[in-house]
């Protein structure tokens, strides 16, 4: 085809792309044309290259924390899934594991059509709790977002709680690189001055497929009901802790609480607490 025809298809062949677009300069300062998206496996973690797309990203082209979340989850599993420890196997073995609560510190939020060098090491235990932190650089290499995340391993038969020292698929790593990312934490809200933000009903699109709200979808909740003025803001840091599951057809009952800087939400739904969350806002 001549050229302006052309414009706008991407010609693929054996995995190396090149994009004939009128925007092919800037997506190459951000990073977007490769000869590969590089993924491999490390002796102690996981590393991977993606493209943030328009649907991860919110109306200023920003990538949202949900955006995050769900690569924290997402991570977790292509790691595993490469040690040929995938969901099947592990629901075999008795050995599941839940996300329960994840601690995330944004120094630059990535913008669409950057392309991030995402790396995940599992990080010993923590009490009842298993740990994996996550780096999200750019392609210079500038870490942009930091994760720290807490998981529990139940038998997912009797949903009995385990201890960390019962997971036998494999030993658990340490990551010995220092994280520039806060602990994650209970987060709580206070018992006077809430502000109700109304209800969410759980919709269809809200599923994952364990038929429950999917781990990174709780972020768009969170932002859904945030104040007007908070919406468009970055956060420095976000913290969610996942409680109860929230399933189709199920409403939330949202609170708030605005504490300065910080703004703390909860979702309760018929069976008590689904998540929490806190929102730590820079001073503007």
């Amino acid at each position: 085809l001549p050229l302006e025809e052309a414009a706008g298809t991407c010609y693929h062949s054996y995995h190396i792309w090149e994009y004939t677009n009128v925007v092919a300069g800037n997506r190459r300062r951000k990073g977007a044309i490769l000869k590969d998206f590089k993924q491999y496996l490390m002796d102690d973690g996981y590393f991977r290259q993606e493209e943030l797309i328009f649907a991860d990203c919110d109306r200023n082209q920003r990538a949202r924390v949900s955006t995050f979340l769900s690569k924290a989850a997402a991570f977790a599993g292509y790691d595993y899934d490469a040690r040929g420890l995938d969901h099947e196997k592990l629901y075999a073995m008795r050995e599941v594991f839940l996300l329960s609560r994840i601690a995330m510190r944004i120094h630059r939020c990535p913008m669409a059509q950057e392309v991030l060098d995402i790396s995940t090491w599992e990080n010993g235990a923590r009490g009842a709790h298993m740990q994996r932190v996550y780096e999200l650089a750019d392609q210079s290499g500038e870490v942009c977002v930091s994760i720290r995340s807490e998981w529990i391993l139940i038998d997912p038969e009797t949903r009995r709680i385990m201890r960390p020292e019962t997971f036998t698929a494999k030993k658990l790593g340490v990551c010995t690189k220092p994280i520039d990312c806060p602990e994650s934490k209970k987060v709580m809200l206070p018992k006077e001055g809430l502000e109700d933000l109304g209800s969410r009903v759980i919709r269809w699109s809200d599923l994952d497929g364990n038929g429950h709200v999917y781990s990174g979808n709780y972020g768009d909740i969170v932002w859904d009901a945030l104040p007007e003025d908070l919406q468009e803001r970055v956060p420095e840091e976000f913290y969610i802790n996942y409680s109860k599951e929230a399933t189709l057809g199920q409403e939330l009952k949202l609170w708030g609480f605005r504490d300065g800087q910080e703004y703390r939400m909860e979702g309760i739904g018929p069976q008590g607490t689904c998540f929490t969350a806190l929102c730590v806002f820079g001073e503007q």
